[in-house]
């Protein structure tokens, strides 16, 4: 059996296998040791370094968001916020991104 992590790590490669133009990955850290979730977030820094593939990430652990290019919150289905992940508020933070 396969643990939780490498059930998403699988899911990840079985997706590139068909070489995307876009990867989606919804909370790909949900659920995940923090050990694992470092692996993960290292693995999606090289998808896009080495192969060029946009990458689309729904995420909630912040240290992970601030690696995007941009931020996209959302709440009840609509953006609330959005700009550059370099300019990213502890006023967004508090507002949308905290727990």
């Amino acid at each position: 059996d396969l643990s939780g992590g490498q059930q998403q790590q699988l899911a990840i490669a079985r997706a590139l296998m068909g070489r995307p133009q876009l990867l989606v990955l919804d909370e790909p850290t949900e659920g995940i040791q923090p050990s694992i979730i470092l692996e993960i977030e290292a693995a999606v820094r090289r998808i896009i370094e080495t192969t060029g593939i946009s990458v689309l990430l729904v995420e909630q652990h912040l240290h992970f968001v601030r690696q995007a290019d941009r931020y996209y919150a959302m709440q009840k289905g609509g953006i609330v916020a959005s700009g550059a992940t370099s300019e990213l508020s502890q006023d967004v933070i508090q507002q949308f991104l905290a727990v």
